[in-house]
């Protein structure tokens, strides 16, 4: 697929990511917007985001971001970034539909191919990193560099999750090279927590419970907590991956109470379970390492049905 000459032949044009947006999500959609903005003077684009976290504020043209359809009108082409399903589109879905044409570009194996242009690279670190292929390094300003490193560093785990590949590296130092501060994005954007965020944390650790012999850690946030806190879902950004390095541990689970029994589950393999094929069980996705779906019942019936299916693996595993 040649995303710049299907961007060439449209006038109009919206870039939506999906729901709760992270930071690959952000990063490859404020990217896109930023290089495009710069580079085809021409067009009218907008850019939709469901929200935009405070820790992304350095970002250029962050408050470009729409968190309303009012009053769009129908695009001649709509793009959809770091998005598995048109149903995770949120409230852009309706744009979607509308649209003439339209466009997924993405990385997660589980991407439902919902778009009439679909392309997909499962072994790319991040939505970021399989934009880069798309345009020209030379056209590349820092702004849009920022955007897209901040992606492929929240993707990646700061380069540490094994979807970190030379390629990975190597994109992400030509970003560099456009003047882009690694430090700055890495320590403002991943690293930094609010006063706030830390009680969550150390809330989260407190109370995980091990099961399966010390290989599952796991851990629930109600919404009781959300609300004692005054979090939002982006307060918890980073909990699963400290709960993940525990000594022993393979599979970690953080569940967020989302509704009377409604919950949203984020999981992490250290390598041995494939969390996306579980989480597909559950109308989710993602990618071996990482993946999340949505579950409802009571907790009891939540991490049992999950415990399972990583019990079911980790014997294969073994055999």
């Amino acid at each position: 697929m040649n995303l710049l000459q299907i961007v060439s032949e449209a006038k109009t044009i919206a870039i939506a990511g999906h729901v709760r947006p992270d930071g690959d999500c952000v990063g490859s959609c404020l990217g896109l917007y930023n290089y495009l903005n710069e580079n085809m003077k021409d067009k009218q684009i907008d850019v939709y985001l469901e929200s935009v976290p405070a820790a992304f504020s350095f970002l250029k043209n962050r408050e470009c971001a729409k968190q309303s359809t009012e009053n769009a009108g129908t695009y001649d082409l709509f793009i959809a970034l770091d998005c598995g399903s048109r149903d995770r589109l949120g409230f852009t879905e309706e744009l979607f539909l509308s649209a003439t044409h339209t466009v997924s570009i993405d990385h997660h194996i589980s991407n439902t191919m919902f778009a009439e242009y679909n392309h997909v690279e499962g072994d790319a670190s991040s939505t970021c990193e399989v934009l880069c292929g798309f345009f020209e390094d030379s056209c590349i300003s820092k702004e849009t560099a920022e955007c897209l490193y901040l992606g492929i560093v929240h993707d990646t785990g700061v380069f540490k999750h094994s979807n970190t590949s030379r390629k990975t590296m190597d994109t992400a130092g030509m970003l560099l090279t456009k003047g882009v501060s690694a430090s700055q994005v890495i320590d403002d954007s991943f690293y930094r927590k609010t006063y706030m965020q830390n009680q969550i944390l150390g809330r989260c650790l407190l109370e995980s419970i091990l099961m399966l012999d010390g290989a599952i850690i796991f851990s629930c946030v109600s919404q009781k907590m959300m609300q004692l806190y005054g979090a939002v879902p982006a307060d918890l950004d980073g909990i699963i991956d400290q709960l993940r390095v525990t000594a022993g541990v393979e599979v970690a689970i953080l569940v967020r109470e989302e509704g009377v029994q409604n919950y949203k589950v984020s999981m992490r393999s250290n390598g041995k379970v494939d969390v996306s094929k579980i989480c597909c069980l559950f109308g989710g996705g993602g990618h071996k390492m990482a993946a999340g779906c949505t579950m409802n019942g009571s907790m009891h019936d939540v991490i049992n049905n999950l415990s399972g299916q990583i019990e079911h693996q980790l014997k294969e595993y073994s055999e």
